[in-house]
C-alpha cells in the first residue's frame, strides 16, 4: 500500500497528461473522507466558472477553425488559471491544504508553485501519476470529450521531461505512483505540531539562560513537585512551556537543557526554538559559529564536562542536545475549546506566520524584526509589536524588560533574570504572574539591557503603538483595553493643552454615584443605598468623608529642585494640574503655590522625616470658581438670575389674575414652587464662589496621599488617609482638614446619615462613602473605590432647577449608572497602575500608557451629570 503523507496546509501538485486519473483519485478521497471537495481546485471546474465551457477540440478542423478554436482554449485556459490562483493564494494565506487538478507538464508551471508555497511559507508536494502512454491512449477513447491522439502524444513527451527535472525541485515530497501505486494508495494527513490544547493549564517561562536555581525556586512557586524519578510534575497536569532562550550567560545552561530534554521526551514541557538555541545548535553540529554574548560560557561548561566525565560521554551529551535545541518549534498556538487564543514565540512573530513553518518564519521568532546592527554589533530592533492585528495574545520574550509589557496584545515576560532582574512566569488561562528575583546579576556587562531601560526610562513613547488602540495589563482589573475612538481625541489634549508627559505620573478616577437611586420619594440621590452596596459585597467598615465642591487637583511636590531632574529629566519644584493633566492654575500663581507648599513642606522637616524626594496628593482645590468661572458665569448666574426674574413677573401677573376672580391658584401655587426652586439654585452655586486675591482663599484639601519616592500607600485604609490629611493641615495654611466619620454598625450609619442631611440641608455638596481599605475585593470582585452621595439642594445645579418636581424624579430615577461604574472602577486601576510603574522607575512609556488610557475612556459618552 502507498501512503501519502498530507501536510495539514500547502500545496499538493498533481502532475501527469490527461487521462492519468487524477480527478478519479481525488474523488476517490473525498468519498472516503480522507479529503475535503473544498480542498480540491481544478483547471476544467475553473474553465467552466469563467467561461461555461471545459474543453474546445480542433481535431480534424481546417487550418483556419483549428486555429481560431486553439486561441480561444488557450484565452479561456489563461483566464482559468489566474482565477484558479487567486484562489490558491488565498487558501495558502489562510493556511489550508489545497489540491490542484490540471497536468502541471511545464517547469513553469512548478516554479509558480513553489514560489506561492515560499510566499505564503507553506510547503509544496508533487503526486506524480505515471501512467504508460498506451494506457492514455485507451482511455482517451473512452472519454465523452476525448483530448486526441496527437494531444496526448504531446502531452506525454512533456511529462517525460518533467519527470527529468521534478525530483530536483526543494519539493517537501514527491510520490511517483505508477499504475500498481494506484491500485491501494491511502492517505495519512499530519497534524500541525505547533497547535496544542491548553488543557489543565499551562506555565509560560521567560527567558532563564542557565539560571537553574531561580527557575527551580519558580517550579516550587508554582506548584510542581519532583517525584523520585527527577520529574517535576504539576498536581493538576499543568505543562511547562518556555520561550526560549534557556542557556547562555548564566551559570548552569546544561543542567538546564538536561531539564529541558528530560521533560520534553516525557510530554511534561515544550521548548521553543530561539536564537541562543539555534546558535548552540549549529556549534554542537560542528558549524564555524562565532561563540559570544554569553555563549562562550555555554562552551566552558562543555569543556568543564568533558574533564568530569570524558570525551565519549561530552560527545553523547552534546549529540543528545544538539537534537532537542534543532527539534524546537519556532511558536506554538496554544487554543482553549477549540479558539486560537495564545502565541507563545521567543523574539516575535507577525500575524500571518501563526501557524505556519518556514526557514524565513523560523528566522523572525528566534531574532524579531531587527535592521542592521549597532556600533556594538548587537542587532538594532524594530518594533514588530505594533502591526498585530489577530485576536491571540502574543507570549514573547528576547528583549528584556524590567517588568512584564502589555502592548497591543502582545506580553513581552523577559525580566532579564540573568541581569539580575527576575524570571517571570504566566499561568494560563489564570492569566497570572509569577516572579523570581535573580539571586544575582550573572551576565556582569557593561551594556546590561536592564540599566540600558533605566538610562532611557523618559525617553518619548512610540505613538504609534497607541494610536489604533491597545490594551494596559493592571494589577487590580486586568486586562483594560483602551479603543481607539477614545485615543485620539486623548493624544490630541496631550499633544495641545497638558503638561509634559513626565509631570502627568496620575490621573484620578471618575467617582460613579450610588448604583442605585434612592429608595425615598423625594430624593435621588441618598447614602443608604451607598452603604447597603458596601454591605452587600461583604464591608463591614466604611469612611464617610465631607465632598468639598472644589476642582480636583495632583499635586506633585519635590524636596529640591536638583532632585526633581531624576524624576521628571529637568529641574522643577513641583507642579499642580487638574484631572485632565492640565494646569491648574494660571503660570504665575502655580508657580506661588508650588513654592509655598515647598517651603512649608522642607520646613516641616517632612522630606526627611519619610525619607522621600517627592509627595504625590490627590486633592480637592477651592474655591470652585478658580477652574470654574466661566462655567458659573455662563450657565448658573445667568440661568438663575434670569429664572428668578420670570418667574416673580410671571408671579405678579397670576397674582392680578386671581385679584380679578379667575381660577388660577393651582397656577400661582406651582410658580411659588418653581420660585423656590430658583432661589435654591442661586443659593448653592454661589455658596462654592468666593474671591481670591493671589493665595489668599485658596483652600487644597489632600484625601489620598498616593506615593513618596520609595513606595506607594494604597495599601493603607482611608483613615490613614484622612490622618495624613490632618498631618498636612498643620504643615501649611494652604491645607484644609476634611471631616469624616467612620461607619461600622447601624448606629454609626444613623449619625452619618444624620450629618450628610445636615451638611446637605445648609448647601454642601455631600459626601463621599468609601470601604475602610483603599483597594477592597469581594469574591474576588473589585469594588467601586469611592461612591459620593450628593444632597437633594446641590442636585439643582446637576439636574436642573426643577428637577424635583415628580415627573422629573421619576424619569432621573431611571438612570442607568453601570457604564460610568465600569469607568470609574477601569480608571481606578489605571491610576493605581500609573503611580506603581512610576515608582518602581518604569519608562515614560508605561506610566504614559495608563495616564492615556484613563483620558481615553474620559472621552467615551457618559452622562455628564452622573
Amino acid at each position: 500500500m502507498t501512503t501519502i503523507h498530507l501536510p495539514p496546509a500547502g500545496i499538493v501538485l498533481l502532475v501527469g497528461p490527461s487521462n492519468t486519473g487524477k480527478t478519479t483519485l481525488l474523488n476517490q478521497f473525498i468519498q472516503e473522507e480522507q479529503i475535503q471537495p473544498s480542498e480540491v481546485v481544478s483547471s476544467d471546474q475553473f474553465r467552466v466558472l469563467v467561461s461555461d465551457i471545459e474543453f474546445i477540440s480542433w481535431n480534424g478542423r481546417a487550418k483556419d477553425e483549428s486555429d481560431a478554436l486553439f486561441y480561444e482554449y488557450q484565452q479561456i485556459s489563461g483566464a482559468a488559471f489566474e482565477a484558479m490562483d487567486y484562489v490558491i493564494s488565498k487558501r495558502c494565506k489562510l493556511n489550508k491544504l489545497t489540491f490542484i487538478d490540471a497536468t502541471h507538464l511545464r517547469e513553469e508551471e512548478h516554479e509558480k508553485y513553489l514560489q506561492m508555497g515560499k510566499e505564503y511559507h507553506v510547503p509544496v508536494i508533487a503526486l506524480v501519476l505515471n501512467i504508460s502512454e498506451t494506457e492514455l491512449m485507451r482511455r482517451d477513447m473512452e472519454r465523452a470529450l476525448p483530448r486526441g491522439r496527437n494531444r496526448i502524444k504531446q502531452q506525454y513527451q512533456h511529462f517525460k521531461n518533467t519527470l527529468r527535472f521534478i525530483k530536483k525541485k526543494p519539493y517537501r515530497r514527491v510520490y511517483m505512483l505508477g499504475e500498481d501505486e494506484l491500485q491501494v494508495v491511502n492517505v495519512s494527513r499530519l497534524e500541525n505540531p505547533l497547535y496544542m490544547d491548553v488543557g489543565t493549564g499551562i506555565d509560560f517561562i521567560g527567558d532563564i539562560h542557565g539560571c537553574l536555581d531561580e527557575f527551580l525556586e519558580m517550579l516550587n512557586k508554582l506548584g510542581y513537585k519532583e517525584n523520585d524519578e527527577g520529574y517535576f510534575i504539576h498536581p493538576e497536569g499543568r505543562k511547562i512551556l518556555s520561550l526560549g532562550d534557556v542557556l547562555s550567560r548564566g551559570p548552569r545552561s546544561i543542567e538546564t537543557l538536561q531539564f529541558f530534554q528530560k521533560h520534553v521526551a516525557a510530554g511534561l514541557a515544550y521548548m521553543i526554538d530561539s536564537n541562543h538555541g539555534w546558535k548552540i545548535a549549529r556549534w554542537l553540529d560542528g558549524k564555524n559559529v562565532k561563540m559570544a554574548h554569553g555563549d562562550e560560557n555555554v562552551a566552558a561548561e562543555f569543556e568543564e564536562y568533558e574533564r568530569n566525565f570524558g570525551s565519549e560521554a561530552a560527545e553523547k551529551l552534546k549529540e543528545q542536545l544538539k537534537e532537542l535545541l534543532l527539534q524546537a518549534k519556532s511558536h506554538y498556538i496554544i487554543r482553549k475549546n477549540g479558539v486560537n487564543a495564545v502565541v507563545a514565540v521567543h523574539a516575535g512573530i507577525k500575524d500571518y506566520y501563526i501557524g505556519k513553518q518556514s526557514p524565513r518564519i523560523s528566522d523572525f521568532c528566534r531574532y524579531g524584526d531587527s535592521e542592521g546592527l549597532d556600533e556594538s554589533g548587537k542587532p538594532i530592533r524594530k518594533d514588530w509589536t505594533v502591526s498585530h492585528q489577530s485576536s491571540e495574545l502574543i507570549l514573547w520574550g528576547h528583549d528584556p524588560k524590567p517588568q512584564p509589557l502589555l502592548v497591543n496584545n502582545t506580553l513581552n515576560i523577559d525580566q532579564g533574570v540573568v541581569f539580575g532582574g527576575s524570571l517571570t512566569a504566566y499561568r494560563y488561562p489564570e492569566k497570572q504572574f509569577v516572579s523570581v528575583k535573580a539571586k544575582q546579576d550573572y551576565a556582569n556587562v557593561p551594556d546590561n539591557p536592564l540599566k540600558e531601560w533605566e538610562r532611557k526610562r523618559l525617553a518619548a513613547p512610540n505613538i504609534m503603538k497607541f494610536l489604533e488602540g491597545y490594551s494596559v495589563l493592571t494589577e487590580q482589573y486586568g486586562e483594560i483595553r483602551i479603543y481607539d475612538d477614545g485615543v485620539k481625541p486623548a493624544l490630541d489634549d496631550l499633544s495641545h493643552f497638558t503638561l509634559p508627559l513626565e509631570d502627568i505620573v496620575y490621573l484620578p478616577p471618575t467617582m460613579s454615584p450610588t448604583p442605585k437611586p434612592s429608595g425615598l420619594e423625594e430624593y435621588l440621590e441618598h447614602p443608604q443605598e451607598a452603604f447597603e452596596y458596601y454591605q452587600a459585597n461583604g464591608v463591614d467598615k466604611m469612611v464617610v468623608e465631607k465632598k468639598h465642591m472644589g476642582s480636583r487637583g495632583i499635586l506633585f511636590l519635590f524636596k529640591n529642585q536638583e532632585i526633581a531632574k531624576e524624576y521628571v529629566g529637568r529641574e522643577m519644584l513641583g507642579t499642580i494640574y487638574t484631572r485632565t493633566g492640565r494646569a491648574f492654575f494660571q503660570k504665575e500663581l502655580q508657580e506661588q503655590v508650588v513654592s509655598v507648599l515647598s517651603e512649608d513642606l522642607v520646613k516641616s522637616g517632612y522630606f526627611e522625616k519619610y525619607n522621600t524626594d517627592f509627595v504625590l496628593l490627590d486633592a480637592e482645590i477651592l474655591p470652585w470658581n478658580l477652574k470654574a468661572k466661566d462655567l458659573i458665569l455662563n450657565q448658573y448666574a445667568h440661568v438663575g438670575e434670569m429664572a428668578l426674574l420670570d418667574r416673580n413677573n410671571l408671579k405678579d401677573l397670576l397674582q392680578q389674575a386671581l385679584d380679578s376672580g379667575k381660577d388660577v391658584l393651582s397656577w400661582v401655587q406651582e410658580n411659588d414652587v418653581g420660585i423656590e426652586n430658583a432661589k435654591v439654585f442661586n443659593d448653592v452655586y454661589q455658596k462654592y464662589c468666593w474671591e481670591t486675591e493671589g493665595l489668599e482663599g485658596i483652600q487644597i484639601a489632600p484625601f489620598h496621599t498616593l506615593a513618596h519616592s520609595s513606595e506607594t500607600f494604597f495599601d493603607k485604609p482611608h483613615t490613614w488617609h484622612m490622618e495624613k490629611n490632618k498631618e498636612f493641615s498643620g504643615i501649611s495654611r494652604l491645607f484644609l482638614e476634611t471631616e469624616y466619620r467612620i461607619v461600622s454598625d447601624e448606629a454609626s450609619m444613623r449619625t452619618a446619615i444624620e450629618w450628610w442631611e445636615e451638611l446637605t440641608e445648609d448647601g454642601h455638596e455631600g459626601f463621599v462613602v468609601k470601604p475602610e481599605s483603599y483597594i477592597t475585593r469581594h469574591k474576588g470582585k473589585l469594588l467601586q473605590p469611592a461612591i459620593k452621595v450628593r444632597g437633594r439642594k446641590y442636585l439643582h445645579i446637576i439636574y436642573g432647577i426643577d428637577y424635583l418636581l415628580p415627573e422629573n424624579l421619576t424619569r432621573l430615577k431611571k438612570r442607568n449608572a453601570g457604564k460610568k461604574q465600569r469607568n470609574a472602577l477601569k480608571e481606578f486601576s489605571l491610576g493605581v497602575e500609573a503611580v506603581n510603574r512610576f515608582v518602581k522607575r518604569e519608562s515614560l512609556e508605561r506610566v504614559h500608557e495608563c495616564v492615556l488610557g484613563i483620558l481615553a475612556l474620559e472621552a467615551e459618552p457618559i452622562d455628564p451629570r452622573l
